[in-house]
């Protein structure tokens, strides 16, 4: 294994990416990724979040399944292990293209009902483990969704519009999690971020870290934070994470 030789080979750090590696929907700053690359000297490391990989490029740089030891996207149903790609999972495939339809028409119904500031464009963004679902639209500038999240912890935008799916789809048996500051997400119940560990069933880590920034009971970080087999962190910003690695690992 490539990293048998580093100081601690068994000890693993995950990580969330928006909120924790970088600030939301932006690029890792140089420091925070230096920081990355003198902790994978000294340990095992990875990122597991919501978005696909084309997204975590994005944030984290073209070659970041190459940077980190494994690379979960879509919480782990498309996962990476030392550059290469392993098994992966369809959410559409679970769902069925019928139940999926009834879904998404009732999604789009209530947005178009909702009365909001500024509604832009991709409302549900279709990935392969789940559905991430936007009332502003996922295409608002930077200050817009900074504006949408100011917002939405005023009027509970999204909190509102889980517990009205929740009712609707109740014989199905979905998750919803928000994240981020525009958006949930919409899953099978247990594709969460503790998906990423069925990837880890035959590793041999005395110890698994995480971090992250929505550990609060429906944010998309809690199951994973509150899961037995983690040593969990809860962190306010990337420059939060950069202080507790330092203690933790220098």
């Amino acid at each position: 294994m490539s990293w048998s030789n580093r100081p601690l080979p068994k000890t693993l750090v995950l990580f969330d990416v928006d909120g924790t590696l970088t600030p939301a929907r932006k690029e890792i700053f140089p420091e925070m990724k230096q920081l990355l690359a003198d902790l994978r000297k000294r340990t095992v490391i990875g990122f597991v979040g919501g978005s696909d990989l084309s997204k975590q490029q994005e944030q984290l740089g073209a070659d970041c399944i190459n940077d980190f030891d494994f690379c979960f996207s879509e919480n782990g149903l498309t996962a990476y292990k030392e550059g290469k790609q392993l098994a992966s999972q369809s959410f559409i495939g679970w769902i069925g293209e019928e139940k999926y339809k009834k879904l998404s028409s009732f999604i789009l119904r209530y947005i178009a009902d909702l009365d909001l500031p500024q509604k832009r464009g991709t409302f549900i963004e279709f990935r392969n483990g789940m559905i991430n679902v936007s009332p502003i639209g996922r295409n608002c500038s930077h200050p817009e969704r900074d504006a949408y999240e100011v917002y939405d912890k005023q009027h509970k935008i999204r909190e509102k519009f889980v517990e009205a799916l929740k009712k609707e789809f109740s014989d199905i048996s979905l998750t919803y999690s928000i994240g981020g500051q525009i958006s949930f997400d919409v899953f099978p119940t247990g594709w969460d971020k503790t998906y990423c560990l069925n990837h880890l069933k035959n590793e041999t880590f005395d110890e698994i870290h995480f971090f992250g920034d929505k550990t609060f009971e429906g944010g998309n970080d809690y199951e994973i934070y509150n899961h037995p087999q983690i040593k969990g962190h809860s962190v306010k910003s990337p420059e939060d994470t950069a202080r507790i690695l330092k203690e933790l690992f220098f």
